[in-house]
């Protein structure tokens, strides 16, 4: 199963700073069984050992000065200042607040492969953070992977009738860790985190034999010492599985992708329903995203799944998970990274759309149950994939407005609450445009924190909210009540369609709020802004708001104060929204006066 990060760092990255990378991994394999319990940081599985580093938690210059925040941060890339990178080298990162702070791991990857150098913690390392723009280093839970994998890796391949018994050497170079998820539960942080093999499955080998790829495995571990990387694994959940049979492994060429897998075992959510319920929901590329029960003390499947294979894929869902989303266009669907929350009575499900360089993009579906059935915010079925390229709203999309190069591959998101104030915030990874001055801009990943609005799909009904993630990066601004007065400016405007593999860029001319409630520029018309709200109606005179057929009057759009991290200006408006009807988001940010040129 060769899956799409592998691919992908193969074709836009130089080999030294690929995306995944393992090389530096110690000789020495860590013992843990299948459902045993593991101090990952110390070979002899002794919880009671003390462990053998305590990570030094310290935010560094990167961040701290958000006027002068260096995010082009390759000066200090390396593994020597790896305790100062604050949201440097951050990838599909999750996010879960424990002890006072909030706590974020991710996939393994660092400019440069910096991350290699590491001696303990190696993978899945994070950050943690008390205010959510300062982030300090923490360590991941292990150094190698599991040995409950190699097992199950030569236990199928034997029950497959496949020659060979693999050994870790045999693989550790193929490894690939990969999106966890974080979570506080009942007192402890639990991950759940992926790990892929990219041996070919008929050989064990890594030249192409005409078979698919060996699987994806899903584990578990927990702490409850996170800040001294102190970690116990607690074995297999799940992994990748096929509706092929067992012997329907063969595959043409390396151009062919018609998947052997029906689920793609990494990129996994975790949820808690209002219930009580426990959902594990992953899923990438192949075929949709699952949802599978777990029970609520262990956090291991309520059913055990099984082998992973089966004859069609309706046994396959009664043991790995009910299929909850699917684009549809092929087996083979640009589609991955669910995450999933809960807020007033919906499941909001979120997923990255496209490739992960300059392509990908966020969209959310809604649902009344946390397995389904998803609807877009036309109401169109898309656990069923209909509609599949209707999928709105867009919550992120490549961009750039007016003073700096943009960002994109803006997607795979965690998205969580502050434990305070209760609002929604959106995480993810961006990465400079192709154009940047530099010579690997897809290398560079910085993390990108952005509080999330909810904006009402028509200005009808304004009970019917749907979440936008704001078109500046969150720095904590002091957050005063916004007046009307205030409104009236020249504002940079960024008419958020959907365009593959580009970065939509804001309009060459202002959009103008006037004083008398009059808009020009882009959009010609009326404003009105509510302040209990924030909400900012946008009546359009000119036509510009007409979508899938219909004139749509108004589009409402909320207003936040953030800072304009392009003009380095500590606060200022911007605003996000979208109507149900149209293709688009809306997004801006004021930028000047009415009297300045």
């Amino acid at each position: 199963m060769k899956t799409r990060h592998l691919m992908m760092a193969a074709a836009m990255m130089f080999a030294s700073v690929a995306i995944v990378g393992c090389g530096d991994d110690d000789e020495n394999e860590i013992p843990m069984p299948p459902g045993g319990e593991t101090n990952t940081n110390q070979g002899n599985g002794d919880e009671s050992t003390t462990p053998t580093l305590k990570t030094t938690v310290a935010a560094g210059p990167i961040g701290t000065d958000g006027l002068t925040k260096k995010d082009d941060y390759r000066t200090s890339a390396g593994w020597e200042n790896h305790l100062t990178w604050n949201l440097a080298n951050v990838h599909d990162p999750s996010v879960a607040y424990y002890n006072g702070y909030y706590y974020m791991y991710g996939t393994d990857a660092s400019f440069g492969n910096a991350h290699n150098s590491a001696t303990n913690g190696k993978h899945f390392q994070g950050k943690r953070s008390k205010d959510l723009v300062n982030w300090g280093y923490v360590g991941g839970p292990f150094n190698d992977a599991p040995s409950w994998m190699l097992d199950s890796i030569n236990s199928f391949r034997a029950k497959m009738g496949l020659e060979g018994t693999l050994t870790y050497n045999d693989i550790k170079g193929q490894l690939g860790y990969w999106a966890p998820v974080i979570r506080n539960v009942d007192g402890k942080l639990r991950m759940y985190y992926s790990i892929v093999c990219d041996n070919f499955l008929k050989t064990g080998g890594t030249v192409f034999d005409n078979s698919w790829n060996i699987w994806a495995f899903i584990g578990m571990c927990e702490s409850t010492d996170p800040e001294n990387d102190v970690w116990y694994d607690k074995g297999f959940v799940t992994c990748s599985s096929s509706d092929k049979g067992i012997d329907g492994w063969a595959r043409s060429s390396t151009g062919d992708w018609n998947a052997y897998c029906f689920y793609n075992a990494i990129d996994p959510t975790y949820i808690v329903t209002p219930e009580g319920e426990h959902w594990l929901i992953h899923g990438s590329w192949h075929s949709g995203f699952t949802a599978l029960k777990l029970d609520p003390t262990t956090g291991k499947p309520a059913n055990p799944v099984g082998d992973p294979w089966a004859s069609n894929a309706t046994d396959l869902q009664q043991r790995f998970g009910k299929r909850i989303a699917t684009r549809g266009i092929s087996r083979w669907q640009a589609s991955e990274a669910p995450e999933v929350i809960y807020k007033d009575g919906y499941y909001y499900l979120f997923m990255a759309w496209d490739g992960l360089d300059v392509p990908y993009n966020t969209r959310v579906v809604r649902a009344q149950s946390v397995d389904g059935p998803y609807y877009t915010s036309r109401g169109a079925n898309y656990t069923d994939g209909a509609e599949n390229t209707k999928v709105y709203p867009i919550v992120t999309h490549p961009y750039k407005f007016k003073d700096g190069p943009g960002w994109v591959g803006i997607s795979h998101c965690c998205v969580f609450q502050n434990q305070d104030t209760k609002e929604w915030f959106y995480m993810s990874q961006g990465r400079f445009p192709a154009d940047y001055d530099t010579w690997a801009p897809n290398a560079i990943m910085l993390g990108h924190v952005r509080k999330i609005v909810w904006c009402p799909a028509t200005a009808d009904d304004l009970n019917d909210l749907w979440p936008i993630a704001l078109p500046e990066r969150y720095a904590n601004v002091e957050q005063t009540p916004i007046k009307t007065s205030e409104i009236p400016g020249k504002y940079e405007f960024i008419n958020l369609g959907y365009k593959y593999g580009e970065q939509i860029a804001a309009d060459a001319d202002y959009l103008v709020f006037n004083e008398d409630g009059t808009m020009s520029g882009p959009l010609n018309g009326t404003w009105e802004f509510d302040e209990t709200t924030k909400y900012l109606k946008l009546t359009s005179s000119d036509g510009k708001f007409e979508g899938s057929g219909n004139n749509l009057g108004s589009v409402i759009v909320c207003v936040e104060r953030e800072r304009d991290w392009e003009k380095k200006v500590e606060s200022t408006l911007v605003f996000a929204g979208f109507h149900k009807l149209h293709t688009n988001t809306f997004w801006g940010k004021r930028v000047a006066d009415l009297d300045s040129k």
